[in-house]
């Protein structure tokens, strides 16, 4: 599925980046992925959103507070932000930032699982999330690594109502789990490596479709980006892992035709 017209409650629906230099890193992902950013109004506090065409495909912002490091978020849609932060927290889970609405635009809240991985949701208004998806130089997976995972799991499905199907991966290697919407893998998770520093907590890792991932990863890098994971196969296509100039931890990806 390419375009994204059509909002789908309880599934993936934006994302976007909060920067430490808001400014860097519009110019940085504008040259990666060819994306153009129109920064809004004042009452936007800086927000810009990226386009692919006439598409949109993210955001990118300030970071909130000074403290906070960069990061991209996840945005799962719903046509109620507040009923789903009940459900959070019967689940287990923290709200961060209770519903309120952005602008016309929509509603959005803040969560943190029993593990730690901040998420978000979009109850959509004006703007429906991303027009595109699964196509080159916009979202193209997401992947949860948590110190916990089963937690994890379990607090999503009772939030969201996914079902799971989770794959052996080889000796040495945690089983991984793909969440499903409708019968269809809409992301994944599994339990973080033992060998990460403690201080890197749980966490959702964005991944960008791409054309190809050892061309866009060398861009990547010769822009700034440090390598965390080099280019490399998987059973179903193809993906990397680095972090941005500002900090923030993003993937590229290329799946095999199914």
């Amino acid at each position: 599925m390419a375009n994204a017209k059509t909002f789908v409650a309880d599934a993936p629906a934006w994302t976007d980046l909060s920067s430490t230099d808001a400014t860097a890193s519009r110019d940085y992902y504008s040259k990666l992925f060819g994306w153009k950013i129109e920064v809004g109004g004042p009452d936007t506090r800086g927000y810009g959103m990226a386009k692919v065409g006439d598409k949109f495909v993210a955001g990118i912002g300030p970071a909130m507070a000074p403290q906070s490091p960069s990061a991209w978020m996840l945005y799962i849609g719903t046509r109620d932000a507040d009923a789903v932060a009940k459900k959070v927290e019967a689940a287990g889970g923290k709200v961060v930032a209770p519903a309120f609405d952005v602008l016309k635009s929509g509603r959005m809240a803040v969560f943190q699982d029993p593990t730690g991985a901040f998420f978000a949701v979009w109850q959509p208004n004006d703007m429906q999330g991303w027009d595109v998806m699964n196509a080159p130089n916009s979202f193209g997976w997401a992947e949860l690594s948590a110190r916990g995972v089963d937690k994890a799991k379990s607090f999503y499905t009772k939030v969201f109502g996914w079902t799971e199907k989770t794959t052996e991966m080889g000796e040495g290697n945690p089983p991984y789990t793909e969440f499903k919407h409708d019968g269809q893998s809409i992301l994944g998770a599994w339990e973080m490596s033992p060998a990460m520093p403690k201080e890197v907590p749980s966490n959702w890792l964005i991944y960008f479709g791409v054309e190809d991932v050892e061309k866009a990863n060398k861009k990547a890098v010769d822009l700034g980006a440090k390598q965390l994971m080099e280019p490399q196969e998987f059973p179903g296509g193809h993906f990397s892992v680095l972090s941005d100039p500002q900090g923030a931890s993003f993937g590229l990806l290329k799946m095999q035709p199914r």
